[in-house]
């Protein structure tokens, strides 16, 4: 029985041609080869999994070649090539310094730098993870770093660049390598596929790269596990129940209940998923994720940030044609608060369930108008569901009417922006609302619409604390028909509110759809009913009514007061 090498190590490259996602690095390094300007040490630095250390060896190999071919890579011909490949080649020395990281070990390795090669052309030193390194044996390793004998060459290797002294740094030709991208890492996967015989789908293999985080490596690892288990079988289906990730299907069938405003199917949804195993903030932040892909979807300059296969492609550009700009910028707001307050709520699932409810809420209001009925948005989702294998046992109706004005959708998004998309057949004109007075009746207010309205408004000041928490200590009461009445502690919370007084009553009236409303400002019993003055004049006549002879004094000795 053969010995398994898993593919990581098998497909490791061995030129720079095959090394994946580097290119402006690996013709860097050739183009100093050709011109025999080679530095003295290199510092290659970068993410896990993206070919720092291959490259080092890459580099090590080529520049000890005999005979370089025409591309200007290893010939794996002469001596040195075949030692290179047998692991048996003297020239080319590797320490890792994760666990020899002394200053004893630094300074074997300067004694071994004064003995030149006895074959070949360099002797080539490649230290992996050099961060790992002591202060101690950092020190020691300056010197032979900036003045090597010419026959030397140092290639280091860290994940974490920020680790090594500038002294360091400043003797070496640094090389940042990136994350390899999804399409790279999908492609070189289909080639390992091929070349072992494995049946492969590209949205499965897609699936890995993206698990991988531009980590080939990573990738690699993930793809033989998933060999292994699909029995050389692999598909997108066998990546999700294999790695336990969540389906496309989950999201798109999601954001097909929230633009209906299916409300309880919405809920039955975030049921199943947390059925299946999945904690609540994994399904909110990926759902948050498909949202910026629809995003991304609505402008062409904006495509290639999709990293995707082809089909799923295809149904987020069809799926963004549904949605407009307001839709996405809003619920994707509303899911990264959401996301983001997660770990502190007591009640996880309520807190996930109320996110995905005000998605539902905003959706409603937004998509109500002449030309667009909910019917019109589940037919636009018909086609984007066709290939989905999940579909939902029930259908339910929506509650609201599907035709509504288009003032009704103005009043009801000016709250949340200036600017709507309102969908007409197959395209979409973006209206600026010119909101005026009139678009609003005489609604009848309630306790508990006012409230909430109140709630809504008072969000917009949350990054000015003192006056959120004097918006949100108490709450609002009405005293007459079209009359709110709202308490402050002091006077700061009553100047405050009346410097901001109209455009509060804006939101108010507008949620509320109200023209009519007033708001009464009152401080709370046993606070100082007159407001502190701002002039000079106002200071003295304040000053007058606790003392009236100053006034008179005054007068006596004919002064004036200074402004």
């Amino acid at each position: 029985m053969e010995n398994f090498i898993v593919s990581a190590r098998k497909y490791r490259p061995a030129t720079f041609d095959t090394v994946v996602g580097q290119m402006s690095i690996t013709s860097t390094l050739k183009n100093a080869i050709v011109k025999q300007q080679l530095a003295q040490a290199f510092l290659f630095c970068g993410p896990r999994g993206v070919g720092k250390t291959t490259c080092a060896r890459i580099l090590a190999k080529t520049i000890n070649c005999e005979s370089l071919t025409e591309r200007h890579e290893a010939c794996n011909v002469c001596e040195s090539c075949k030692s290179f490949n047998e692991l048996t080649s003297f020239n080319i020395h590797e320490l890792d310094a994760a666990s020899n990281n002394s200053v004893d070990d630094i300074r074997a390795l300067v004694d071994q730098v004064r003995i030149p090669p006895q074959a070949g052309r360099y002797k080539v030193y490649i230290i992996d993870e050099v961060h790992m390194l002591s202060s101690a044996a950092f020190n020691a390793f300056l010197k032979t770093l900036e003045e090597p004998p010419a026959y030397a060459k140092f290639i280091l290797a860290t994940t974490e660049k920020h680790k090594i002294i500038p002294t360091i740094l400043s003797r070496c030709q640094i090389f940042d390598f990136k994350r390899i991208t999804v399409d790279d890492i999908a492609h070189h996967l289909a080639f390992v596929a091929q070349s072992e015989g494995i049946t492969a789908d590209a949205d499965g293999l897609h699936l890995i790269a993206q698990k991988a985080d531009g980590a080939l490596r990573d990738a690699l690892s993930i793809f033989d596990q998933i060999a292994i288990s699909s029995n050389n079988n692999i598909s997108f289906q066998t990546v999700i129940e294999n790695l336990n990730i969540l389906d496309y299907d989950y999201y798109f069938k999601m954001t097909e209940l929230i633009l209906e405003n299916r409300v309880f199917d919405a809920l039955n949804l975030i049921d199943k998923v947390i059925e299946n195993g999945f904690e609540g903030q994994i399904f909110l932040a990926g759902f948050a994720s498909h949202l910026r892909n629809v995003l991304v979807c609505r402008d062409a300059a904006t495509l290639k940030l999709l990293e995707t296969s082809d089909s799923i492609k295809k149904r987020y550009k069809d799926l963004s044609a549904a949605c407009s700009e307001q839709f996405l910028i809003k619920n994707l707001e509303i899911a990264n608060k959401a996301d983001y307050e997660y770990k502190t709520s007591n009640n996880k699932r309520l807190h996930l369930e109320i996110a995905f409810i005000q998605m539902c809420n905003f959706s409603n209001a937004l998509f109500k108008n002449e030309t667009s009925s909910v019917q019109d948005v589940k037919k636009k989702f018909d086609s984007v569901s066709s290939s989905s294998e999940h579909k939902t046992d029930t259908e339910v109706t929506p509650k609201s009417s599907p035709v509504e004005s288009i003032q009704t959708v103005k009043k009801t998004a000016i709250s949340f922006s200036n600017i709507v998309s309102i969908k007409e057949e197959k395209h979409e004109v973006p209206t600026i609302i010119q909101e005026t007075e009139s678009n609003y009746g005489e609604e009848p207010i309630t306790t508990e619409t006012l409230q909430i309205a109140w709630a809504d408004m008072a969000k917009n000041y949350e990054r000015q604390a003192t006056f959120y928490s004097a918006l949100t200590k108490r709450t609002p009461e009405i005293t007459e028909h079209n009359t709110i009445s709202f308490t402050f502690d002091n006077h700061l919370g009553i100047n405050e509110f009346i410097s901001k007084k109209a455009a509060i009553l804006h939101v108010l009236k507008t949620a509320l759809r109200n023209n009519h409303l007033n708001i009464i400002e009152q401080l709370h019993e046993g606070e100082e009913q007159t407001l502190k003055p701002f002039t000079v004049e106002g200071k003295f006549r304040q000053m007058v009514e606790k003392n009236p002879e100053l006034q008179s004094l005054k007068e006596q000795l004919d002064l004036d007061i200074e402004y």
